[in-house]
């Protein structure tokens, strides 16, 4: 392990060699001959500055413009031509450890891909028509290919259980801790981890496609994608270094000839300007920060496809969630069961089931998982009607058995059986189902799709900072408004088709500028690449996942909490880093124009403020804990505003 991360990080090897042979050249120094004491060190030059300068001069090339590296391979040059080797040498020492540091940081956030590779089966058995099993590569396996997977192995790809049944560690992909009971036509993941049972599933994606490639694409991109401050500072970087050789080079004459400065002190002075304003601070300011927040992120199962959506994020003025499967569970629960007095419960039930159990609508789903349990009576060979958009029929002992719609079974009977609940429940957000036998109204049945718990804190916490909310719904204003007040929103867009959630994204942008997309489905992909920040569910589907700028890959949103606060803090470190790395070059630079610092003290105020800067960064590598304080005082509910698209202000 130990050498492994020597590997990575060998260049704080060459700076402590460096730094050896410096110390070494100290004390030696008087008492061996010059030549000696020379050679020590110049090769703590070489050693720790090689590969600095390497890069500075290839990156030259490469770009065709200058850069900071090369600013300190003149500036110990020139240091150790006057007679300062020892200076010479610490200056190089100095940036070679500043630089590892800013390499550490680097590689910290990498091994977050090397994690995640790390979980990726390369291997799977494949299951054979002759009912033997052979042992192939990942990639090669096709769609529909059928694959054993044995308890303690990991699930080589995406799929779908065609048998057994199992308990699946899926914390490498959502954070999960908690294992997920997984049975026959339940989803898999490749790099999950099958704890239990055997089971046999098919292929439903590539090697490609699994979501584990989505993640580590999305990791690399967003380690590659810089955001637009570090974008600024690289475009500034080579002005910058050109305006302090031009200084330098006027420092060069200049003072002897209007000052009286001898020739030794003048050139003495330029090195010491040529070292002080190397904007090696500067530059060292945005990056690591950037790349420790992006791996903190990482680390809580929020992805960032590039600096830039991070930094966005910070500017966020409104947040706009879809409703279905992002505020809300999306799957329908059935919340009330109401039965004519008359009848029998157990036989409603019975009857109501046989009718849905083969229906694929979400709510008819809904009533024959509550109902499942509940039942007592199986029916068999039923002529199903299916009336789509209203109900379905069928025929049981003779008696003609509806369920659906108000108007399916009668709305004049259904307002009877109902009464006053017909108008309350859905206030409450609740979708009713009828059932009838005959001409008459037996039983109603109230169905709702739940909130999720963690959207209320995350809500609440946006909200503290600032932040409005805003529900995007197809359903009505009722159902709407009841479910963000639930939740604690600010304002509903209710009957929003799914074309107009663009316009929707236009509207709020036209008010408040930076606006993010919350959203898991299809239908949110235009919005969510319309956003400033689009921000996708990781459990939702890939066009969603591939529009977004952020993905919560646990289908958690007080993810979106934290990566906003992670957003904050950036923002805070990145201008702290700038301001004290431009205020260290102006102090530096004005001492020494009167002469008042010496190079050893500009080396280590230079180079000092770099390691400073670099390690104020890696504090973004640290966890957040102001959030769990605020999760434990959600902020107190109100019934949200219907919000009217084309508003001016709100």
């Amino acid at each position: 392990m130990r050498l492994k991360w020597w590997k990575e990080n060998w260049q704080f090897l060459a700076a402590g060699v460096s730094g050896l042979l410096i110390l070494l050249g100290w004390q030696t120094e008087g008492v061996v001959p010059a030549g000696a004491t020379a050679g020590i060190f110049i090769a703590a030059f070489v050693i720790g500055g090689f590969d600095q300068a390497k890069e500075g001069i290839l990156d030259t090339i490469k770009t065709r413009k200058l850069n900071v590296e090369l600013l300190m391979v003149l500036a110990a040059t020139g240091a150790s031509i006057i007679g300062y080797w020892l200076e010479g040498a610490v200056l190089i020492f100095i940036f070679s450890l500043s630089g590892a540091l800013e390499t550490y940081t680097t590689n910290k956030s990498k091994r977050e891909i090397t994690k995640l590779m790390s979980f990726q089966p390369e291997t799977a058995f494949l299951l054979l028509e002759t009912g033997e099993t052979e042992e192939v590569d990942v990639t090669s396996l096709k769609l529909q290919d059928l694959i054993l997977v044995r308890p303690g192995e990991r699930i080589p790809i995406d799929g779908v259980i065609v048998s057994g049944e199992t308990s699946v560690d899926q914390s490498a992909i959502n954070g999960e801790s908690i294992p997920a009971q997984k049975g026959t036509h339940d989803e898999v993941f490749g790099g999950t981890v099958n704890l239990s049972g055997v089971i046999r599933m098919e292929v439903r994606k590539t090697a490609d496609q699994t979501l584990f490639s989505q993640i580590i694409r999305m990791v690399k991109e967003a380690q590659s994608e810089p955001s637009h401050t570090a974008q600024f500072i690289e475009r500034f970087e080579d002005k910058y270094v050109k305006a302090v050789l031009v200084l330098v080079f006027v420092m060069l004459f200049l003072p002897h000839f209007l000052l009286d400065w001898s020739w030794n002190e003048t050139f003495y002075r330029a090195m010491v300007l040529l070292t002080v304003a190397s904007p090696c601070a500067l530059v060292a300011s945005v990056t690591p920060a950037t790349l420790a927040a992006i791996s903190n992120g990482a680390r809580n199962g929020i992805l960032f496809k590039g600096g830039v959506h991070l930094e966005n994020l910070r500017n966020v003025r409104a947040v706009a969630f879809d409703k279905t499967g992002t505020l809300t569970q999306g799957k329908p629960v059935v919340t009330d069961f109401f039965v004519a007095p008359e009848f029998d419960r157990t036989q409603v039930i019975d009857r109501i089931y046989a009718l849905e159990q083969n229906s694929a609508h979400p709510l008819a789903e809904a009533i024959v998982r509550d109902f499942s349990k509940k039942r007592a009576e199986s029916f068999t060979d039923l002529v199903m009607k299916d009336v789509p958009g209203f109900g379905v029929e069928a025929v049981i002992d003779g008696e003609r058995w509806r369920v659906g719609k108000a108007r399916f079974v009668g709305s004049e009977q259904a307002k009877k059986f109902a009464g006053s609940l017909s108008d309350t429940l859905p206030c409450e957000g609740k979708t009713l189902v009828y059932a009838s036998c005959g001409e008459q109204v037996v039983a109603m049945i109230a169905l709702k799709d739940v909130k999720r718990e963690e959207a209320v804190h995350a809500v609440s916490s946006l909200k503290k900072r600032g932040i409005k909310t805003i529900m995007v719904t197809g359903d009505n204003e009722a159902t709407g408004l009841a479910i963000g007040e639930e939740i604690g929103i600010d304002y509903v867009i209710a009957g929003c088709l799914p074309e107009q959630k663009v316009d929707v994204l236009r509207d709020l942008k036209a008010v408040y500028g930076s606006v993010a997309m919350v959203g898991d489905g299809i239908n949110d992909a235009p919005a969510l690449a319309h956003a400033t920040v689009g921000v996708a569910m990781g459990e939702g589907t890939d066009i969603a996942m591939e529009a977004a700028d952020v993905v919560l890959m646990k289908n958690d949103l007080e993810k979106l909490s934290y990566a906003s606060v992670l957003s904050v803090r950036l923002g805070r470190v990145v201008k702290q880093n700038i301001a004290f790395s431009i205020l260290v070059i102006i102090s530096l630079v004005l001492a020494n124009l009167f002469q008042s610092i010496n190079l050893p003290f500009g080396v280590i105020g230079h180079e000092g403020s770099t390691i400073l800067v670099i390690l104020n960064g890696l504090r973004l590598l640290l966890p957040n804990r102001k959030l769990a304080k605020e999760k434990d005082k959600p902020e107190k509910m109100q019934k949200p505003e219907i919000y009217h698209l084309k508003t001016p202000a709100l």
